[in-house]
């Protein structure tokens, strides 16, 4: 991915969900203007989640996902109807597609109620509507109003009366697709990504000097995307950005004829980076940029140090957002376990995830270590760190688990005195 590519993170995700036939490939392809999801009358076409990244009008890029159907049969059904509410989780935009024949039904219901707890905004798109008069619709649409459930078959505590915005369409047509695109823009919440990671912090002519070590997981000719993200944001603060190697700090610090305003390293380079950085300039790394830009720095800062209170054969789960060949040195399999047993003097039951695997219940863990999410969605990574939260699970990620086992983790938020003041109480 080059330098001018909107990394998928940082695209609005719209998840396409109902139950099976009920058009939502067709929705897909119809909103896109290509063929980018099968079609076919056969049920359950659509057997795992599709991932599509485009340019989108009026939105600009975002990442379309048409899910399997919410109604699936069987085990392997079962498997990818929790496949398709786990992508609710990445969604910044739900559209919940409904047959205008058949109605809303309790699985339609059911998941608006979880996506109206997840606080997502929602438009229903009522499908095949050029099959209904107009009166027919209209009857339909109240009918279903009037058979929202109570709650009580379901175990659900509140009514499923969700207040929603709702549109009718016709995918063999393509009527009212041009007006689903523009309610689909007026609901989409767009952030200014602008300094979210460290570019706020910096004046017009400030120095960075950042620390890239050749990482071999990365391919030829690219740096990783933390590395592209960061540069890109120092650059738009009008401010300067000198990269060097570990080995190179020293004598760059020496030979610049002004002092930067911070180093930024990689991670696993950390101890000697901070040996090499005079004290009087802030230290920080990558990683606990992305969970600044990600919003969970504060929770991560705190749940480092519920290293020290671990017993030994406690587990420990270690989640990665992407799904990269692994090294022989790995830093998520290998070294991090390796470093984690070197400060305890204990040894501990390390579990393992990466992509999209989370798992819904932690309650098991007593400490989950993520990676920065670079490539999770801002939501996503939320919804994990509040997962942990919510079961009372200490999280925290890989940098800044490393600076408070190298004791340098004040010294690396030092820049952000909020958090540093937290620290310090």
């Amino acid at each position: 991915m080059g330098l001018n590519d909107t990394p998928n993170a940082n695209r609005i995700h719209i998840g396409i969900f109902g139950k099976r036939n009920a058009g939502k490939s067709s929705i897909v392809n119809a909103i896109t203007g290509q063929d980018l999801a099968v079609v076919s009358d056969v049920k359950g076409t659509t057997t795992d989640p599709v991932y599509k990244a485009m340019e989108l009008l009026p939105l600009g890029p975002v990442m379309m996902i048409d899910t399997p159907g919410i109604d699936d049969e069987g085990e392997l059904g079962e498997l990818r109807v929790r496949k398709s509410r786990q992508v609710l989780n990445k969604t910044d935009i739900a559209l919940v597609i409904i047959d205008a024949l058949e109605g809303k039904t309790k699985e339609d219901e059911e998941l608006l109620y979880v996506i109206k707890e997840k606080d997502i905004p929602c438009l229903v798109v009522w499908n095949k509507a050029d099959l209904l008069t107009e009166e027919e619709l209209r009857r339909q649409q109240t009918s279903d109003d009037a058979l929202l459930m109570n709650g009580q078959e379901s175990g659900q505590a509140a009514a499923f009366a969700i207040p929603v915005s709702e549109i009718a369409v016709s995918t063999r047509n393509n009527w009212n697709i041009e007006e689903l695109k523009n309610r689909i823009g007026r609901l989409a919440q767009v952030e200014d990504t602008k300094f979210k990671i460290i570019g706020d912090r910096l004046q017009p002519s400030d120095f960075a000097v950042l620390v890239v070590p050749i990482d071999k997981a990365a391919p030829k000719g690219r740096l990783i995307l933390p590395q592209q993200q960061t540069i890109r944001d120092i650059l738009e603060a009008d401010a300067t950005a000198i990269v060097v190697k570990e080995f190179e700090l020293k004598d760059t610090l020496q030979s610049l004829g002004k002092k930067p305003s911070i180093v930024i390293t990689d991670s696993q380079v950390f101890a000697k980076v901070s040996a090499d950085t005079p004290a009087d300039i802030h230290l920080t790394s990558f990683s606990i940029l992305m969970a600044r830009s990600k919003g969970v720095l504060r929770t991560a800062v705190k749940g480092a140090a519920a290293l020290d209170t671990l017993k030994e054969g406690d587990e420990i789960l270690i989640s990665e957002g992407c799904t990269h060949h692994r090294q022989c040195d790995d830093i998520g399999t290998v070294k991090l376990p390796r470093w984690i047993r070197n400060y305890t003097g204990k040894n501990f039951d390390f579990q393992f995830t990466s992509g999209t695997e989370f798992p819904e219940d932690v309650t098991r863990y007593k400490l989950i270590v993520h990676c920065g999410g670079c490539t999770l969605n801002d939501r996503e990574m939320k919804y994990r760190q509040k997962c942990a939260e919510d079961m009372k699970v200490p999280f925290t990620n890989y940098g800044i688990l490393i600076a408070f086992m190298q004791g340098i983790l004040k010294r690396s938020v030092a820049i952000f005195p909020e958090i540093l003041m937290e620290l310090e109480e």
